[in-house]
């Protein structure tokens, strides 16, 4: 039950309780001053409903993007860690908790990155490619050591360079955001239909009772704002805000490679 009240005051906000009483505030004056209008609706679907719908399609394939590429990169992490335990032997233990450690730092690294301001970008971009460099020396260094087989080392940089892609698109969807011209032109609209449209609720209440005329604002503007805030919402995957933001979990990721 708290999870799903959680859900609901994501989508509706403080802003939703403002634009709902403005509506319904216009509404209410028109009615009394009988300025009452027949508008069209296919203005609301051409000026906001499909620029929005537009705008979380675009955030959804950015967050589903994101997260097949942090499974890439989890897995191509995880047979660097493979490659390196079946290439060794038991006295190579070290080499084996060095490359755990540092995989799970990295993944640590790319957590942080994700979480931290914009302003602290670089600085935290350095880090993780400070943890693929390190990780980059263990292929070449330690590993070409204990493998008796030069392709091992080869399809390890191979896993390496993989790693690093699916990190840059991933850093890429948390760097940018959908076009923000769009989004700013769909807010306007958002907030100024529900009272431009006062007139035209006003004019429904010569058919129906007050109160059941007045639901029409009501859910015109719980629509529209909601449908923002779940824009807003698939926006940046990685601000662990929303319920669908991807969760990157480093100690998790070291427990399954040790398995």
């Amino acid at each position: 039950m708290q999870k799903l009240v959680s859900s609901i005051f994501l989508i509706i906000n403080a802003k939703t309780f403002v634009i709902t009483f403005l509506a319904i505030a216009s509404t209410l004056m028109c009615r009394l001053m009988d300025f009452t209008a027949d508008f069209p609706l296919t203005l609301v679907i051409s000026a906001v409903v499909f620029p929005i719908v537009f705008s979380i399609n675009a955030a959804y394939t950015r967050r589903e993007t994101a997260l097949s590429n942090y499974g890439s990169l989890k897995a191509h992490g995880h047979a660097i860690y493979l490659s390196i335990l079946h290439s060794s032997q038991d006295s190579d233990l070290e080499v084996q908790k060095k490359a755990q450690e540092l995989l799970g730092e990295l993944i640590r690294k790319i957590q942080e990155l994700f979480i931290s301001e914009a302003a602290d970008l670089r600085q935290k971009e350095m880090l993780v490619y400070n943890q693929f460099s390190l990780l980059s020396f263990l292929i070449k260094d330690d590993m070409r050591g204990i493998s008796t087989f030069q392709a091992d080392v080869s399809q390890c940089d191979s896993h390496l360079t993989e790693m690093m892609e699916a990190f840059e698109t991933m850093k890429h969807i948390f760097q940018y955001r959908t076009p923000q011209t769009l989004r700013t032109f769909s807010r306007i609209f958002i907030t100024t239909l529900p009272v431009l449209y006062a007139p035209y609720f006003a004019f429904l209440a010569a058919d129906y009772s007050i109160g059941l005329a007045l639901m029409m604002p009501v859910l015109f503007t719980v629509t529209l704002v909601s449908l923002d805030n779940i824009q807003l919402h698939l926006e940046n995957p990685f601000d662990q805000i929303g319920e669908d933001d991807i969760h990157i979990d480093p100690d998790a990721y070291v427990r399954r490679l040790s398995a």
